[in-house]
């Protein structure tokens, strides 16, 4: 889409007309979309395939300030975050329909930015816009969309399956989407103090693309699966680390062993967190928005996913009784929780 200098009132085009202009551009590219938008409901066709479905909602002033977040980063954002709960299942998603509410505030240009977000992720994920709808809304902007992806019966990787004695493994880097945010809202403070002054970003591109672009991981299912490694169990890094394996634990039963040593930190994360006098440690387990996938795998898949740079094993399964804890660099134990680690890892 080209880049608008000019305004135009929502009210001008109607609820109808604006999604017809927003969705003009919109083409099918998957075999299972049978029908998209244009008609009373989309038609699907998974064929022999399991369907699997995930809706998140984005909420301004709750999760985003469009103070620093641009519009076409939101849009490519809502996006990834649903179709990595589709990855976390070990699934391909295959279509979102996107439903906004939205004030007078915004401009037609405005959502066309906020489309373009959105139209780049689903051509980076192949998955097709296939419905949803707009409202209005009296103050802010509300993004919900719900993936739809599909798997075969036997791949489908659930939060139950983790066994005692298997290796827990992650996906890239974490922290850093929690350090970019504490960056802007840095910056934004001290935009709000100081009109006109320009904000000192210089140097931070990971980590500030960590929190306003993340990626959601396609290319670990299909990793998995040219590595023959189907794990036991599976979700995606949303709400910090310490939160994910303390849902795995819950659903499949077990305890765990998480070696702080162990978890991956980007040199960036590491030393931006040391300026803001924040743990780094602390912010991979409790920060949230890395969007990396958590899993579990039998021991004896170790072998095959050892040289793979982008896996880290951080720990392993317990029985339950021994609980779920943390060992610290020193050596020292203590029981995991979500959050509330500054006492207890303020010690380096």
């Amino acid at each position: 889409m080209l880049e608008n200098t000019s305004r135009t009132e929502l009210s001008s085009l109607g609820e109808f007309g604006l999604i017809k202009h927003l969705t003009q551009f919109i083409e099918i590219t998957n075999e299972s979309t049978i029908k998209g938008i244009g008609d009373d409901a989309a038609v699907i066709d998974f064929k022999n395939k399991k369907t699997l479905i995930s809706t998140d909602m984005l909420v301004e002033g709750v999760h985003f300030d469009l103070t620093y977040v641009p519009l076409k980063h939101l849009g490519y954002k809502a996006v990834s975050v649903n179709v990595s709960d589709i990855y976390a299942m070990n699934g391909t998603p295959k279509q979102i329909t996107v439903s906004i509410a939205v004030s007078n505030r915004f401009s037609v240009e405005a959502l066309e930015e906020l489309y373009s977000g959105i139209m780049l992720a689903c051509a980076k994920h192949k998955v097709d816009i296939i419905g949803g709808d707009t409202t209005t809304n009296k103050s802010g902007l509300v993004i919900s969309i719900t993936a739809i992806g599909e798997a075969d019966e036997n791949e489908i990787v659930y939060r139950n399956g983790a066994k005692d004695g298997d290796l827990l493994c992650v996906t890239g880097d974490l922290g850093g989407a929690y350090v970019g945010l504490q960056l802007l809202e840095r910056e934004k403070q001290i935009y709000v103090e100081s009109p006109g002054v320009q904000p000192d970003l210089e140097g931070n591109d990971y980590i500030l693309e960590r929190q306003l672009k993340p990626e959601a991981r396609k290319d670990i299912p299909t990793l998995l699966k040219k590595l023959d490694v189907k794990p036991t169990s599976m979700i995606d890094v949303s709400d910090g680390l310490a939160s994910e394996i303390l849902h795995l634990c819950s659903q499949s039963d077990v305890g765990c062993n998480l070696y702080e040593e162990k978890i991956p930190i980007d040199p960036s994360t590491y030393n931006t967190a040391r300026e803001f006098n924040l743990d780094p440690t602390v912010c991979a387990l409790s920060g949230g928005e890395d969007y990396e996938l958590l899993f579990t795998i039998d021991q004896a898949d170790f072998p095959k996913i050892k040289a793979n740079p982008d896996i880290t094993v951080v720990g392993h399964m317990t029985v339950k009784k021994d609980g779920i804890n943390l060992i610290t660099k020193g050596g020292s134990s203590h029981p995991l929780t979500a959050q509330g680690w500054d006492a207890l890892l303020n010690k380096e």
